[in-house]
C-alpha cells in the first residue's frame, strides 16, 4: 500500500479499496458529531432558557471554526500531508469532546460553546485532509461519484446521530424525564465520542496510505505559480459551499422546534428528534443513489435539478401546515444529498498542487453553517419560524446559478493554465 499515485493514471480504482474504506470511518464520525448539535440545541435551549438567536450560537461557535481554522489547516496539510493532517484532526476533535465534562461541572453556556469550537477545529482539519484525498483516489472523471459514496457514510452518521442524541440527551422520552433532564446528560455521549476519535487516531498512525504525487508541488509545473483567486470555478464554489452548508445546517437546526409549533405538528422534543433522522437519512439515501447516477449524469446538471426541487419543497414548507409542511421539509434531505460533494469536486477540479489550499478555502466556506442559522434565528424571533425558511431558500437560488455556470467557469481556469 506504500506506492505513489499519479492522478489521472489508468490505475484500477479497486487498488484503493482499503484506503477508501479507512476514510469512510472518518466521514461517518464527523457526520455523527456534527448532527449531534441539532439535538444539543433544544437541550441547552431548555436548560439555559435561551431564545432562538441565543440557541443558534451553538451552530455559530461550531461552524465559525471553519472560518478561523480552514486556511491554516490547508497550509498544515500541504506541509505534512493528508495522513498526518487526519491524525492531528482526530486528536484535536477528541480534546474538544473531553471539554464537555468540565463544561457540565461549571454549568456555564460559554464553556459549552468553547468546547464546541475546539471540537469543530479538529473536524475542520479532518475535512481539509479527507475530502480532496478521497476525490484523488482514482480517475478524475469519477471523483464526484467517489466523494458522494464517502459522503453517504457521512450521512449514515447524521442519520444515526439524532436518534442516538435524542435517547442520550432526552432520556426515555417521557415528558417527566425531559423536564428532569439537565446538562449532565451531555457528559457521557461526548466522552464516548472522544474515546472513539482517539482510538481511530492510533489506527491511522500505523496505516500506510498512498501518496498523491500530483498534489505535490515538485511534481506539478502548470499551476504552482498561480493564485487561487484566478480560478473562478473555485471562487464561486466557495460561495456555493457557504450557501449549501448554511442552508442544510439551518434547516436541520430548526426542525425540532419547528415541529413543536401547534399548526405544524405540536410534537415534543424527543419525538421531533426521531423525525429529524429522516431529514439526514434522506441525504444518505440520495448520496448512495448519486454515487451511481453521477457516473452517467453531469455533476452540474444534477446540481441544478436538485437545487430547484429543494426550492419547491421550501416553498411548500413555508405556505402549508400539518403533515404536508413536515414531510416537505424532511424531504429536502434527499435532494440535499449530492450537493456538497458535487460542489466540492467541481470546485477543486484542475487545481493540481494547489488542491490542498483550495480544499482549505472550500472548508473555510463551511462557516456558512455559523452565519445562516443565526440569520434564520433572527428572522424567526422577529417574524415567525415558518417565514424564516426564506433564508435558506435564497441560498439554494445561488446554488442553482452555480450549477448552471460551473462548466464555463472551469473552462476559464483551464484556458489560463494551458
Amino acid at each position: 500500500m506504500n506506492q505513489s499515485i499519479a492522478a489521472g493514471t489508468q490505475n484500477n480504482e479497486k487498488n484503493y479499496f482499503f484506503p477508501l474504506a479507512a476514510m469512510t470511518t472518518l466521514f461517518f464520525l464527523w457526520g455523527f458529531i456534527t448532527v449531534f448539535n441539532d439535538v444539543l440545541i433544544p437541550r441547552l435551549k431548555s436548560v439555559f432558557d435561551l431564545n432562538y438567536t441565543e440557541a443558534m450560537l451553538i451552530q455559530f461557535c461550531f461552524f465559525i471554526a471553519y472560518f478561523v481554522v480552514s486556511l491554516p489547516a490547508g497550509n498544515l496539510v500541504k506541509r505534512l500531508g493528508y495522513q498526518k493532517g487526519i491524525i492531528i484532526g482526530l486528536v484535536v476533535a477528541a480534546a474538544g469532546c473531553l471539554l464537555f465534562y468540565p463544561a457540565v461541572i461549571v454549568h456555564q453556556y460559554w464553556v459549552f460553546l468553547s468546547a464546541l469550537f475546539v471540537m469543530a477545529s479538529g473536524i475542520v482539519i479532518l475535512q481539509v485532509s479527507a475530502n480532496p484525498y478521497v476525490a484523488a483516489l482514482g480517475t478524475p472523471k469519477t471523483a464526484s461519484s467517489r466523494l458522494n459514496l464517502a459522503q453517504a457514510l457521512n450521512s449514515l452518521g447524521t442519520t444515526l446521530g439524532p436518534i442516538a442524541g435524542g435517547m442520550l440527551l432526552f432520556g426515555a422520552g417521557s415528558a417527566a424525564v425531559v423536564e428532569a433532564a439537565n446538562a449532565d446528560s451531555v457528559k457521557v455521549p461526548y466522552l464516548v465520542i472522544a474515546g472513539c476519535l482517539l482510538a481511530i487516531a492510533v489506527v491511522f498512525a500505523f496505516l500506510k496510505l498512498p501518496t498523491i504525487e500530483a498534489h505535490i508541488e515538485t511534481e506539478d509545473c502548470k499551476v504552482k505559480d498561480k493564485n487561487l483567486k484566478e480560478a473562478p470555478h473555485l471562487m464561486m464554489g466557495v460561495v456555493a459551499i457557504f450557501c449549501y452548508v448554511g442552508a442544510e445546517v439551518s434547516i436541520g437546526s430548526f426542525i425540532v422546534n419547528y415541529f413543536a409549533e401547534e399548526h405544524i405538528g405540536g410534537l415534543d422534543a424527543p419525538t421531533a428528534a426521531k423525525l429529524l433522522g429522516y431529514y439526514w437519512g434522506g441525504a444518505m439515501v440520495g448520496r448512495f443513489i448519486g454515487s451511481q447516477a453521477l457516473k452517467y449524469v453531469a455533476p452540474s446538471k444534477a446540481l441544478v435539478f436538485n437545487s430547484v426541487f429543494v426550492m419547491l419543497l421550501l416553498a411548500m414548507t413555508m405556505f402549508t401546515e400539518g403533515n404536508i409542511a413536515m414531510v416537505s421539509v424532511l424531504a429536502i434531505g434527499l435532494f440535499n444529498s449530492i450537493m456538497f460533494p458535487t460542489i466540492f469536486t467541481t470546485a477543486i477540479e484542475g487545481l493540481g498542487s494547489l488542491t490542498s489550499k483550495g480544499s482549505g478555502w472550500l472548508c473555510l466556506a463551511i462557516v456558512g453553517g455559523a452565519i445562516i442559522p443565526l440569520l434564520q434565528g433572527v428572522v424567526a424571533d422577529t417574524m415567525h419560524i415558518q417565514i424564516s425558511f426564506i433564508v435558506p431558500l435564497v441560498c439554494y437560488i445561488f446554488i442553482a446559478w452555480y450549477g448552471l455556470n460551473v462548466v464555463k467557469l472551469s473552462k476559464q481556469w483551464h484556458d489560463k493554465i494551458a
